[in-house]
């Protein structure tokens, strides 16, 4: 069976309804949900999207609350899943194109979702379509479940499997391939600051308000903040400075004083996925650097928090400050990512964190010491949801099929890997994360001009065709 030559008899529909499906902006917003579209109506769109396409192709299709679903083909007792999400983050700033409008330039689509998952959802979709146009006999069902929260809090998987069947194994279409048999623990967490005391009003500088990031599990690209300056000749050195740090940064930036004497900074990074933010450059760690090192009168409280960020996450990404830096060998370094940098005035600052720890970690230790550290600096400790370290032993014989898959197709050693990222893989019993990025591909997941390569596309989609029947046959 040439599996890429029946993806390409369906070139041409795979890519019109990719892109339909990325013109879709199904991101989080619960302000606007309704009983019916609890995470939004774009996550509802989206979800829906996929659903009507498997029931209109006759496969069996289920809507599970609409904060889940699932599209199964095939027959027998066991169960294999495809897990996929139609929910992504904040599209961002800076995009040469609408992140929206699912470009095609170069040979590439561009837009927020395109490779982080809503492309690879396509893929297996079309996979799963081509083994049911053949009339390949199987012997197991095949399910491609449809999350919608991944990229906050995963209340969709963890209320899917509440009503619905854990399947045998599965795979992820949401990483690199080859084959990802080993996530780090992610650790979600807070540092909010103490009222710490009255101001002694004679300060210099006041600092009035901070802003940096939407999502702990991204780098901030922008960072906004506002001081307030007694004196002019003040205000005009630091804007003076700030000109100048910009450059030797090598990033956009500005800083302007209004008619009543405040200082407004604008800062812009480069955003990344939060499970390596040194691809990345922190838009509100680097204001903050400049904040600690020019603005020595500041404000006792805005003070606090700017040498408690710059002390503790200025310097490092690895936890080496904070004295929890750990690494292994099946999963690497840990790593930690300042998602949201926030401070107002009248309720002092906050600190979100993702924290990415190595399978062997003890992250009960690390969650006291944080703990003290925060005690210690007149900040309070909020955890707020850790989802625990996911490993399968890569002798699992569903891990050599997909191996062999891998390996046919591409001509390619299918070497296991281990990720900090956390997919879907770790709601499963036995999952693994496979694709869609290949080896020696730019990762641009959350990061502005988005983009999956058109071949790449159709190449996943081939060998997750062949995967689906050679595990399910």
């Amino acid at each position: 069976m040439n599996w890429l030559e029946e993806v390409y008899k369906r070139k041409n529909q795979i890519i019109k309804d990719t892109q339909e499906f990325l013109r879709i902006k199904s991101v989080l917003d619960e302000d606007n949900g309704e009983k019916d579209a609890p995470l939004g109506r774009g996550i509802k769109e989206a979800l829906h999207f996929m659903l009507n396409k498997g029931a209109n192709d006759g496969f069996t299709v289920k809507n599970v609350d609409n904060l889940a679903g699932h599209i199964e083909y095939g027959q027998g007792k066991q169960l294999i899943g495809v897990l996929c999400h139609v929910d992504v983050v904040p599209e961002g700033d800076g995009w040469t194109s609408d992140p929206f409008g699912a470009e095609i330039r170069d040979g590439k689509i561009f837009a927020r979702g395109a490779i982080d998952d809503k492309g690879p959802t396509m893929a297996a979709y079309y996979a799963l379509k081509i083994v049911k146009e053949l009339q390949l006999p199987l012997s197991k069902r095949v399910r491609i479940i449809l999350g919608t929260d991944e990229e906050s809090q995963w209340r969709c998987v963890k209320h899917y499997f509440k009503h619905e069947e854990m399947p045998t194994f599965g795979f992820v279409p949401d990483a690199d391939f080859p084959i990802i048999n080993a996530e780090k623990g992610i650790f979600d967490f807070f540092f909010e600051q103490n009222n710490v005391g009255s101001q002694t009003g004679d300060e210099e500088l006041q600092l009035e308000s901070f802003q940096a990031g939407r999502r702990l599990n991204m780098v901030p690209d922008l960072a906004e903040a506002q001081i307030v300056c007694k004196q002019k000749e003040i205000a005009q050195k630091l804007v003076d400075r700030f000109s100048k740090y910009v450059k030797e940064i090598g990033l956009k930036g500005k800083a302007e004083i209004d008619v009543s004497s405040t200082l407004h900074f604008r800062l812009h990074g480069i955003s990344a996925h939060g499970m390596e933010p040194n691809n990345g450059k922190n838009a509100g760690l680097l204001l903050n650097a400049f904040f600690e090192k020019e603005c020595m009168n500041l404000d006792k409280k805005g003070r606090t928090f700017i040498e408690f960020v710059h002390h503790y996450f200025g310097k490092d990404t690895r936890g080496l400050a904070l004295g929890i830096a750990d690494k292994d060998e099946i999963s690497g370094e840990l790593t930690i990512n300042n998602g949201i940098l926030s401070y107002k005035k009248e309720e002092g600052g906050k600190i979100g964190l993702n924290l990415r720890y190595p399978v062997t970690h003890n992250i009960e230790v690390t969650k006291e010491k944080l703990k003290d550290i925060a005690c210690k600096n007149e900040f309070r400790f909020i955890e707020l949801d850790d989802s625990k370290p996911h490993h399968v032993d890569g002798a699992h014989p569903f891990i050599k099929v997909l191996q062999n898959v891998y390996e046919e197709e591409t001509g390619q050693k299918a070497n296991l890997l281990a990720i900090g990222g956390g997919t879907y893989a770790r709601s499963l019993e036995s999952g693994v994360a496979f694709g869609p990025l290949f080896p020696g591909r730019e990762d641009v997941a959350h990061q502005k001009d988005e983009y999956i390569e058109i071949d790449d596309l159709l190449k996943a989609t081939a060998i997750y065709a062949r995967a689906i029947y050679e595990l399910a046959k």
